[in-house]
């Protein structure tokens, strides 16, 4: 039996049932590719079948706004995602009348799809020819293949594609594509279980004794540590925030005022900047980890008598703060002062 037969046999003996392999179609692929960069699958479940439930074409999604979007992404972290699907699908409607396109070069053009995504779609959305290859097939191809070479080069991720692709089978080479995403999520992870693999015999890092060395990735960047105190600023039954910027990390997400000081310092910034002033509840602290940062947030409750302008901040009421996306540390924030 060839390789890639071995690997479907095992894929369909072993896969793992999850929601978007139910009803393959190029919408439901797409969203779930996106929501599955960078997310445990497990994770992405709920986040997926709510998407589907308020969101079901790609017309509905173009036509939502783009809160009510953040917020059905809200917990799923690296917003920028949500932001390019929202983007991408007004741009579907616009360019291709809300029907996804099915071929390399259209799916490229659009916002927030790259060359994964397009061989996800091409593959499971339309059972083409075309390799995925995320992180996990990557892992797999780098053993199987043993490629000792830094895999964030550009010219070691096209060997990588070309390998994946040829490795396909002609028959059914969606089937191949997504086993070897299933592969390296389960049996040939980071400490693989080779034992149990299906391309053992034909594995070169395995007979080499080098799967745990590979893939060969470049050093991560240093974390930074942040602290923050932040404060829930209350006033006529309303809560003071700010939205992000847009084209800033918190991008478009909605925070309470924080400072990089520590209780007594920020407390003197609301008190001389915004003139601001009044006994200060301890929340519990929140942990909060984005981009290369790991910020510890120290939450404050503030009540004053009345509202004031505040340059940069708007009044929300309490009853429509769960209704707006906040940024992870923030909501966590919110959801312990509102428990």
């Amino acid at each position: 039996m060839k390789e890639n037969q071995k690997l479907h046999a095992w894929f369909l003996a072993h896969k793992r049932d999850f929601p978007w392999r139910q009803e393959k179609t190029p919408y439901r692929v797409w969203i779930s590719e996106i929501m599955l960069q960078q997310t445990r699958a497990s994770v992405v479940v709920p986040y997926f079948q709510r998407w589907m439930a308020l969101f079901p074409t790609v017309k509905a999604l173009a036509a939502a706004s783009q809160d009510l979007v953040l917020k059905a992404w809200e917990g799923l972290g690296y917003y920028s995602r949500a932001r390019n699907l929202h983007a991408a699908a007004q741009q579907i409607v616009s360019d291709y009348e809300g029907e996804i396109p099915d071929s390399a070069e259209k799916l490229a053009s659009i916002r927030g799809i790259g060359p994964y995504t397009v061989g996800a779609i091409l593959s499971f959305g339309f059972q083409k020819r075309a390799a995925a290859v995320d992180g996990n097939v990557a892992r797999v191809m780098t053993r199987y293949f043993l490629v000792e070479e830094d895999i964030s080069k550009a010219k070691v991720k096209r060997k990588i594609a070309e390998l994946a692709e040829n490795f396909l089978d002609h028959k059914e080479p969606w089937v191949t594509a997504e086993a070897l995403i299933e592969l390296g999520a389960s049996l040939c992870s980071p400490k693989p279980r080779c034992e149990d693999c299906p391309l053992q015999s034909g594995c070169q890092g395995l007979k080499a004794g080098k799967m745990e060395s590979l893939p060969i990735k470049p050093v991560p960047p240093m974390v930074t540590e942040l602290i923050r105190s932040v404060f829930i600023i209350e006033a006529e039954g309303a809560v003071l925030v700010r939205k992000g910027e847009s084209g800033k990390v918190m991008a478009d997400l909605y925070e309470f005022p924080y400072f990089e000081q520590d209780e007594g310092a920020a407390h003197k910034i609301l008190k001389d900047r915004w003139g601001i002033e009044g006994n200060l509840k301890k929340l519990g602290a929140v942990k909060h980890s984005f981009t290369r940062f790991s910020a510890t947030l120290f939450p404050y409750k503030i009540s004053i008598e009345s509202r004031r302008l505040v340059p940069g901040y708007i009044w929300v009421e309490v009853e429509r703060l769960t209704q707006i996306p906040f940024s992870s540390g923030h909501r966590k924030i919110l959801h312990n002062w509102l428990k």
